[in-house]
């Protein structure tokens, strides 16, 4: 298995983050194992361009949300790793988890 599980929208609430706002999160080293990804479709043409990154972010966002990385953008990018028999994708993180009174009223 690629990923740890594939769902079709996020369970965390909306973070309201601009590109401008995840490109100060440094990119880390995550494992393809440890991901959920959010969406269920991943285009083909998409999944062979070369230049799909080419007006957006170079790295993948990810969302920490009660323990659980959820890949929110970048999924084409993680599967063209995972073709390359990659186990680890860097992306950037943004953590739910360690902004208090965040999680507590949200299901």
């Amino acid at each position: 298995m690629i990923f740890k599980g594939v769902m079709d929208g996020k369970p965390y609430p909306d973070h309201g983050l601009s590109l401008r706002d995840w490109s100060k999160f440094p990119p880390r080293q995550v494992r393809l194992d440890e991901i959920v990804t959010t969406t269920k479709v991943l285009e083909l043409d998409r999944l062979l361009s070369e230049d799909s990154t080419f007006y957006g972010d170079l790295f993948p966002h990810a969302v920490q949300w009660r323990g659980t990385l959820y890949l929110e953008d970048g999924l084409h990018r993680a599967v063209r790793s995972a073709l390359r028999n990659r186990v680890v994708l860097h992306a950037r993180v943004f953590d739910f988890d360690a902004m208090p009174g965040v999680i507590e009223g949200v299901r």
